[in-house]
């Protein structure tokens, strides 16, 4: 029997027709959906093609095959599209959670966005999803009639809640945390534009940005496997240690009995990515027959997420995760280029406090006065940066700059 791969829209998608609007009122679109329009906005936006030239694990010039942001992004929206065309729900909702939802990132991966976080330790810390709303919002600057990208409340919504609500009883907590209203724990970019646009912190987002924020998890578990067994970082025998990751390889085995190694890895990429997409469409299934939306709005007022593994696949999940951080995160080579990132970032954060003429004529412009305020402009710079452009500064500003490779 076929696979079906669509289904009619569901009662529970969102509709851009009936969505919340833009901040900015602007006139509709003749041929595109508001959601496909954030889509398109996204895709043209400055912070969009400078994902080509950020790290995901391994800085630009270790190889041309390893995975930047931008070709993660693209993979993430690929998995998301898959899901959400298989669930009924809005493909391009689905697809502009999934394109934006690294916007945010500093160059130099999560390298960055640690170096960046000890730098505004006293000024409310970095953090990459707040970051990602700051870009949309403010720090784009494409429109005669507004700042940022103007894009839906639908969508700035899946960005916001990329890892489920912010505040009250819904956020996920650790094991014994007390339950408390954490509205003024949250990043002040979070804070302030929550301020004149309510994105609801306190309800999970639509279907359709789950379905964007379990498919860079899918993504992820997936690519960065390649990508460590493409730069040796580990071996195919050590990744079978992963009981999920041992029973695919052995079905290929089985099926290809002659597999050279190279159409082993490809092949365990993508079976890796199928056998997850069907458990999430399942698992979501199950749970919609259990809640019974019939609307967005009843999804968003679900005590859970909807959209997610079934426990099997969530295990599976949680030690490819842990396999992934010992043998690839943590690895001594990427850990020495890393940190040396980390100090990279540190030094030009330093230098742009101690003399601000140095930042560009743009970003000197209106520099603001208090110490906060400025720490956090020039944050906006950095994080805007890609890998080569913060090591050619730092080279500019810097007699010695560590050679990260």
């Amino acid at each position: 029997m076929a696979v079906q791969d669509a289904c009619a829209r569901a009662p529970f998608a969102a509709d851009a027709k009936a969505g919340r609007g833009r901040l900015h009122p602007e006139p509709p679109s003749p041929g595109r959906s508001d959601f496909r329009r954030d889509c398109d906005r996204v895709i043209h936006s400055t912070a969009f093609r400078r994902l080509a030239h950020k790290t995901q694990v391994f800085v630009y010039h270790e190889g041309d095959h390893f995975r930047t942001r931008l070709t993660h992004t693209l993979e993430v929206t690929q998995v998301a599209r898959s899901i959400a065309r298989q669930l009924g729900l809005d493909e391009d909702l689905a697809e502009a959670c999934a394109l934006a939802h690294d916007l945010g990132h500093p160059p130099f991966g999560h390298a960055g966005e640690r170096a960046l976080d000890r730098c505004l330790a006293a000024h409310g810390g970095f953090d990459h999803n707040a970051q990602t709303l700051a870009v949309v919002t403010r720090l784009e600057r494409r429109y005669p009639a507004f700042d940022g990208l103007n894009l839906t409340w639908e969508t700035l919504e899946g960005l916001v809640k990329h890892n489920g609500p912010l505040v009250g009883p819904r956020v996920r907590r650790k094991s014994g945390e007390a339950l408390c209203d954490a509205a003024s724990a949250l990043p002040l970019v979070i804070r302030d534009y929550d301020a004149v646009h309510n994105l609801d912190l306190a309800t999970f987002p639509s279907l359709e940005a789950q379905v964007g924020a379990i498919a860079d998890d899918i993504a992820y578990d997936a690519h960065d496997m390649d990508d460590g067994l493409r730069a040796g970082l580990f071996t195919l025998d050590a990744l079978s240690e992963v009981e999920f990751v041992a029973h695919i390889v052995g079905d290929i085995c089985a099926e290809h009995k002659k597999i050279d190694p190279a159409r082993l890895v490809h092949e365990l990429v993508r079976r890796i990515i199928t056998v997850m997409i069907v458990d999430v469409v399942a698992e979501t299934r199950a749970r919609v027959a259990v809640v019974a939306p019939t609307s967005v709005a009843d999804v968003r007022a679900a005590e859970s997420p909807l959209v997610a593994f079934s426990a099997p696949m969530a295990a599976a999940d949680k030690a490819i995760k842990a396999f992934l951080w010992t043998h690839m995160y943590r690895h001594p080579r990427v850990m020495q280029v890393m940190t040396a990132a980390e100090g990279v970032l540190a030094d030009l954060f330093g230098r742009y406090v101690a003399e601000p003429d140095l930042l560009p004529a743009e970003w000197r412009h209106d520099l603001p006065d208090g110490p906060g305020a400025r720490a956090r402009r020039i944050a906006d710079f950095i994080a805007g940066m890609t890998d080569r452009y913060a090591i050619a500064e730092h080279r500019r500003l810097f007699d010695s700059t560590p050679h990260l490779r």
